[in-house]
């Protein structure tokens, strides 16, 4: 640093500061620093870290049912994940916020390369430098040809591979001769120009994918049907761009599940397979068609993808109250816990007498106790099926306006039944039986066992457009890679009647060879013991 001396007071000199960056200067440095390369890697290696959380945390927009047993196990967790976002991570603000800052970095640095690029191509290749002897991969020797004759063979032999070739004059100087130059390797600068754009052609496809697209999911029991309406879906996301009156009028009967798992040995209990055999009605009033859906194997219905991603057990459960009205009736979904399927579940009986009745509890499909008699599920195959329910009555909260979950009972206006000794009364049930609720409320059948599908449903227009931007990105990744910029000069010139020939090479990358590249040149070029017999 400079010193500035003060010489009317006569103090001691200070150290000089920069002027501060004017307001046009300072975004003037903002946009170089975010549209420099380093950004741009800094800013994709953050977006391939941000993605991290959605893969390891459910989505909402993929599994709702998985996002309600997260909530359920991490009560203290989920309520700092919902507000920063983990639960709908792709649509978050920080994650939009990094997407958006790639966009623009990408692009600021595409522009002007590209133009750079168009320039450095329509270039010639440079000419020699002066002592080519001073570069590491270097020959000469002596010729009895001519000057013209070497000039042309060495023109013929780097045109042949396939090289930008120029021919200089130099008639003075110490570099005096003619100068034969050679260049290859464009195809680097072009491989790295189209990985970028390729990165960028990816952002717009997923971008452009999400604004006119549709993700949505919804649980169908065997045997019902799903039609495609808004009110079919457990979960439904647009695309901002997206017009819900467009939805394909298709629908489809799930007629039957069929799976099955390893009976013994080790890995007992895994899914050898699972399927589900539909009746798909793709447009109102044409012939169903049989379909078997199975995972990576969805069904396709103009441009919409219908996705098998998981199954479970829905018990079919009658509840009767005070009086013998049947208030409640039919299958109910079961949301699987773990690998086993112990399964939770609610069923809720707002028109039953005197009061409100509601019940929820655990489904195990092979049912066992553990050493603490707290039961469990064995098997994952319904082989000794039994519901473990406990009854509330009251008021379920369901008039209060505000919307509630399927799988939850809201139990702040209710009451557990008790037993005798003051805990909440554990109703017991296997297939075919039924249990009285005390106090003669009602009763509760366990009529038989249903399965029911989970179905993802994504409409992704201009899908394409991603696969060709990474299937870009690769072949562009390979010619930055394994191409390298390569500059050969042959310099011929007349000494004394003697033509001197001599070859250099310089690579513009590390990790080339280019001493055995001169060596190469030097061999068809030198000639050989007949020739210079001859």
């Amino acid at each position: 640093m400079g010193r500035v001396p003060d010489e009317a007071s006569g103090a001691a000199p200070r150290a000089a500061t920069p002027p501060a960056l004017r307001p046009r200067e300072f975004l003037r440095w903002g946009w170089r620093q975010l549209t420099s390369m380093r950004t741009a890697l800094i800013l994709l290696f953050l977006l391939a870290i941000a993605s991290i959380p959605g893969s390891l945390i459910p989505q909402k927009r993929v599994d709702p049912s998985a996002v309600f047993l997260f909530k359920q196990r991490h009560p203290d967790l989920s309520p700092l994940f919902d507000r920063i976002g983990m639960f709908d991570v792709y649509s978050s603000v920080w994650f939009s916020a990094i997407y958006l800052l790639l966009f623009i970095s990408l692009l600021g640095c595409i522009i002007p390369r590209s133009w750079l690029y168009l320039k450095a191509s329509r270039a010639r290749p440079p000419k020699a430098p002066r002592n080519l002897s001073r570069l590491s991969a270097y020959d000469a020797w002596e010729s009895d040809a001519s000057v013209a004759e070497e000039v042309e063979r060495a023109r013929a032999l780097l045109r042949s591979e396939r090289r930008r070739v120029e021919v200089y004059d130099v008639s003075h100087g110490e570099a005096a001769g003619i100068v034969v130059s050679a260049e290859k390797g464009y195809l680097r600068e072009a491989g790295n120009l189209v990985f970028h754009i390729a990165v960028l052609v990816v952002l717009i496809g997923f971008a452009f994918t999400g604004l006119f697209g549709f993700k949505g999911s919804a649980a169908v029991i065997a045997g019902q049907g799903f039609s495609n309406t808004l009110t079919q879906y457990d979960d439904f996301t647009p695309g901002a761009r997206f017009n819900t009156d467009s939805l394909s009028p298709f629908q489809f009967t799930v007629q039957r599940f069929n799976v099955a798992y390893k009976r013994s040995g080790e890995g007992a209990g895994i899914p050898l397979h699972f399927d589900a055999h539909l009746a798909v009605t793709p447009q109102p009033g044409t012939a169903p068609y049989d379909y078997d859906l199975r995972v990576n194997h969805p069904l396709q219905l103009g441009g919409v993808s219908v996705f098998l991603v998981g199954h479970g057990y829905a018990p079919d459960i009658t509840v009767r109250d005070a009086k013998g009205v049947i208030v409640a009736d039919g299958p109910v979904i079961f949301l699987p816990q773990d690998g086993s399927f112990t399964s939770f579940g609610v069923v809720k009986a707002p028109d039953a007498q005197p009061s409100q009745l509601g019940l929820e509890g655990y489904f195990f499909p092979t049912a066992a106790l553990g050493p603490g008699a707290a039961p469990y599920s064995a098997f994952p195959g319904p082989l000794n099926p039994v519901l473990s329910l406990v009854a509330y009555h009251g008021d379920l909260g369901l008039d209060t306006g505000v919307p509630q979950s399927l799988y939850t009972l809201d139990k702040a206006k209710l009451t557990p039944y008790r037993s005798g000794s003051g805990r909440p009364m554990p109703l017991l049930l296997r297939k075919g039986q039924t249990v009285d609720l005390p106090d003669g409320a009602g009763t509760v059948t366990f009529n038989g066992l249903r399965t029911w599908v989970k179905l993802q449903i994504n409409d992704q227009p201009g899908k394409v457009i991603p696969l060709v931007g990474v299937v870009a990105a690769i072949l562009g990744l390979l010619c930055s890679l394994f191409i390298r910029p390569r500059r050969t000069w042959v310099r011929v010139r007349d000494e004394d009647g003697r033509t001197v020939v001599e070859v250099a090479a310089l690579d513009r990358v590390s990790g080339g060879d280019p001493g055995r590249h001169v060596e190469q040149v030097a061999a068809a070029l030198r000639p050989t013991d007949q020739e210079k017999r001859q």
